[in-house]
């Protein structure tokens, strides 16, 4: 088995990290193109970003791995033949259990020794790149802003010599006062040897230049100064740095993105300690604010008591009246910059403690990140493995489609919740266990479903169940060429005659379908409904012996009736009551019911329209004969 599944494997691990390497590289093409970088440094920056895309593309093959290697299995009917000399499935996968407990032990200490120093490596090349100046490229016919606070246009390039033609140059090097222009024949443009500058030699032009009068103010248009010069050969120095210069990697280490397991923790425990602490000290403030506090000063009775006989009450508003209109605008105007003041102040303060918890939230989420791929790979192949011994189809196409729909599902849940999680919609461990919460139980559901055996993937079942859904499913008799028990006439007529008893009196009790209130006291009774169907099941398996043609087509348009469960619920469970009181839960499955109890009374009204017929095809006078 590991034979079979390592290849397929490494196939599968290496194609997914190409895709997401590949999704990574046209996310930052623009970063990368035109800036000149060497292969080297581009096979670097491709080495770390491979490194850093394993957790997205681990699962993804663990996934389509298991899944190829058990539908392979399947198809070949190995599968069945091991299924057939007594091997259990889980006996089948459990060379590929313990492979997946060491890759799964092998992603944690990935997680946690070798992504964090190739994301910051990563991240560190990657932002140094984006600040390196870009090459020049001097497109004919247009001008080009590449060099800075110059705008040069060229008419004609010569693309074997370098050799520009026919140039204009607008120079604003020196500020808009004293801008430059500049015309000539040819120029030649180089960086030089240092590559900090851009050396631009021109050839038989003219150059204009505004000038400044002695008190360092432009003159009016009238009267503007310039300065005018003819030149055979003019060589210009522009600021143009060319090197590559690679950021410390100390910067991205120190991020959340850059520490293992015992460094976030211990960066979580200083985070909370930073918060609590600055949030007792803007507690602290906020009491001793006396805008914002109660007074909590406390006097004696007797006190109080002579103060209200020796003291003239005093109406603070009274007092506020006799101020000047001024005065009294100057109060208001006093308290409402205090609030301002006050609201700005709290208002940065809440910003910053919000910021505080959103580097609290990056790190938590970076530290669930370690263990929640060790165990993505567990659920993808418990999902993966009996997926593919039920579907039993091998290759890459139809693995291919199922595993790519899965990992959207599984991509979308994981990033849907860690995004809750940093925005602290969620708990940081909610958000970041919501996508292996969600697929465990389906990863169970589906090792369960293989190892009994079920058919839940097959098309005919599922067929089969929504034409018992919805009302299509019909009988397909026909007459047998070998009948061992042929159909006595005298038996047939009491069958037919009990099951048309039967029929008149459901009928009889259930003649339209119940209300509300019937329906959850009992519905339909289940044993007088199941006695029906039974003898129906019973008399048509008898009657099918019949060698006659026309009875078999009467036989075939009689209606399939299913007894089930919704039509009859039980009054005395707890959960049928609560959904009676209920009313929008009771009201939505009554009205379900309604549907269904309508398609049976209808069904039995049709079977008895037909049992008259196949009645009196047996007991005419001169009755064909039934066998």
């Amino acid at each position: 088995m590991l034979k079979t599944f390592l290849p397929l494997f490494a196939m599968t691990f290496l194609i997914c990290t190409f895709l997401v390497l590949m999704q990574f590289l046209w996310m930052h093409l623009t970063d990368l193109v035109g800036k000149g970088l060497g292969m080297g440094l581009l096979l670097e920056l491709f080495f770390y970003a491979a490194l850093s895309m394993v957790p997205m593309a681990l699962p993804l093959a663990v996934l389509l791995a298991s899944l190829m290697t058990f539908g392979n299995l399947g198809e070949s009917l190995e599968l069945t033949a091991m299924k057939s000399g007594g091997v259990s499935l889980f006996r089948v996968m459990r060379p590929l259990i313990v492979l997946m407990l060491f890759v799964s032990v092998g992603a944690f200490f990935f997680q946690n020794d070798v992504l964090p120093v190739a994301q910051s490596r990563m991240w560190t090349l990657l932002k140094s790149m984006r600040q390196k100046s870009p090459e020049l490229d001097i497109a004919e016919g247009e001008f080009n802003d590449q060099l800075p606070n110059i705008n040069l246009y060229v008419e004609k390039k010569n693309h074997d010599t370098g050799v520009l033609y026919d140039v204009m140059i607008y120079d604003f090097q020196q500020g808009f006062e004293r801008s430059r222009v500049i015309l000539c024949d040819s120029a030649t443009l180089q960086t030089t040897p240092d590559k900090a500058h851009m050396q631009l030699t021109l050839y038989q032009g003219e150059l204009f230049e505004n000038l400044r009068d002695a008190t360092g103010v432009n003159t009016t248009a009238r009267n503007q100064l310039y300065r005018r010069e003819e030149f055979h050969k003019k060589t210009l120095l522009i600021a143009f740095d060319a090197n590559f210069e690679r950021m410390d990697e100390g910067d991205m280490r120190s991020l959340y993105i850059g520490k293992n397991v015992s460094q976030l923790r211990h960066s979580i425990d200083s985070i909370h300690n930073r918060i609590d602490s600055i949030g007792a000290a803007y507690g602290k403030e906020v009491a001793s604010n006396s805008y914002l506090s109660l007074n909590s000063e406390s006097f004696p009775e007797s006190i109080l008591a002579a103060d209200a006989v020796t003291v003239k009450k005093i109406d603070p508003d009274s007092l506020r009246r006799e101020q000047p209109r001024t005065s009294r605008r100057r109060y208001v105007q006093n308290a409402k910059n205090e609030v301002e003041r006050s609201m700005m102040e709290y208002l940065g303060r809440s910003l910053y403690l919000g910021d505080e918890h959103k580097v609290l939230a990056r790190h938590g989420i970076e530290l669930h990140k370690k263990f929640t791929l060790s165990l993505a790979c567990l659920v993808f192949f418990f999902i993966g493995a009996p997926l593919g011994a039920i579907i039993r189809k091998g290759g890459l196409g139809t693995p291919l489609v199922i595993s790519v729909f899965l990992f959207i599902f599984y991509y979308i849940i994981d990033n849907s919740g860690m995004k809750m999680a940093r925005d602290g919609k969620l708990p940081v461990w909610q958000g970041m266990w919501l996508s292996s919460a969600i697929l465990l139980p389906l990863g169970v559901w589906v090792t369960y479903k293989a190892v009994k055996d079920s058919a839940v993937f097959n098309a005919d079942a599922w067929q089969r169940a929504l034409r018992i859904l919805t009302g299509k499913n019909k009988r397909a008799l026909a007459v047998k060429e070998v009948i061992i028990e042929d159909v006595d006439p005298a038996e047939a007529s009491r069958r037919l005659d009990e099951l048309s008893a039967l029929t008149s009196s459901f009928l009889k009790k259930y003649p339209r379908p119940q209300g509300y209130l019937s329906y959850w006291r009992g519905g339909m009774d289940s044993a007088e409904l199941r006695q029906l169907t039974a003898s129906l099941e019973v008399t048509v398996s008898y009657l099918s012996n019949t060698r006659s043609r026309k009875l078999m087509d009467l036989l075939n348009a009689v209606p399939v009736i299913q007894d089930l469960m919704i039509l009859h619920p039980n009054p005395r469970s707890f959960w049928s009551r609560a959904a009676m009181y209920l009313f929008p839960v009771g009201l939505i499955i009554w009205v379900i019911a309604l549907l269904f109890e309508t398609r049976t009374i209808k069904s039995i009204k049709q079977l008895q329209k037909i049992l008259p017929q196949i009645q009196s095809y047996g007991t005419d006078e001169n009755p064909p004969r039934l066998n």
